[in-house]
């Protein structure tokens, strides 16, 4: 029995140093590309560094995603016959970065900015940097950002106006996220919010004041919605609860009763 209990224990000591799943999830076998360049001084290790601190490296996405190329094989990892692609002109990089964010293209596109494409408009990398890329949200409005090429004044109008309603779809998001855990079938309701979350994140590169305060009113509409049909779950697990404490009441009231009954017989 000892001996069987020491192999299990060497079996299983191996288990101890590895890390939880989670946290392994989205972790990747480091690319040739970031083995080569990390060792690199000057600018050509500092895309590394910049890289492990973006939203990309987050999400398990390296150099390849990005410039293509072999991340596997040293000798060939730029070659153009691999796929290589190198980094974009300036007038580029819009497209470039829309390959795998079509839908914030066509809204770049639409916008002033993309329309000022090529003749000294921002590109991607204005705001959300190159190799540190940083994640969307509205704290990229800030002045520090938008003064470089113009008053902080209209974007600071349209920051505000998004504000709120960005606050709404995350509270209203973690209500879902609450009551599907408690067995609610919130699928209908994921969905509807799914909608409107991706109608907002379509006002991120307009510019246009008027239509965004349009626009956030409306998506503020379809948010009441959800919050009152929110409500009407709330309210009847509020009265499922009462219900629940008046059962309860009742059930330990009887059982008082049954033991004074008791008592008398005895």
């Amino acid at each position: 029995m000892i001996r069987k209990n020491i192999l299990a224990i060497l079996l299983l000591a191996p288990l101890l140093f590895l890390k939880p799943a989670a946290a392994t999830a989205l972790e990747q076998p480091e690319t040739v590309c970031i083995q080569c360049h990390g060792s690199m001084p000057d600018r050509l290790g500092a895309p590394v560094n910049l890289w492990r601190g973006s939203i990309h490296a987050e999400n398990g996405i390296s150099c390849n995603g990005c410039h293509g190329g072999d991340p596997k094989d040293a000798a060939n990892a730029m070659s153009p016959q691999r796929g290589f692609l190198g980094a974009p002109k300036e007038k580029d990089i819009p497209a470039f970065c829309g390959r795998c964010h079509p839908g914030v293209y066509k809204d770049y596109l639409a916008s002033a900015h993309g329309r000022a494409l090529g003749a000294g408009g921002p590109t991607c990398v204005t705001c959300h940097s190159n190799h540190q890329v940083v994640k969307a949200s509205l704290a990229l409005i800030n002045e520090k950002s938008c003064t470089r090429c113009h008053s902080f004044e209209r974007a600071k109008t349209i920051r505000d106006a998004m504000s709120g309603t960005e606050a709404r779809i995350v509270g209203i998001s973690g209500r879902i996220a609450q009551f599907q855990v408690s067995g609610v079938d919130t699928e209908k309701m994921g969905k509807a919010l799914f909608s409107v979350r991706n109608r907002f994140h379509t006002l991120f590169h307009d510019v246009d004041v008027n239509r965004v305060k349009n626009e956030s009113a409306a998506i503020n509409k379809e948010l009441d919605k959800l919050d009152a049909a929110l409500k009407v779950i709330d309210d009847e697990h509020a009265r499922r609860r009462v219900v629940g404490g008046i059962a309860v009441a009742f059930a330990v009231l009887l059982a008082i009763l049954f033991h004074l009954m008791k008592k008398t017989y005895d």
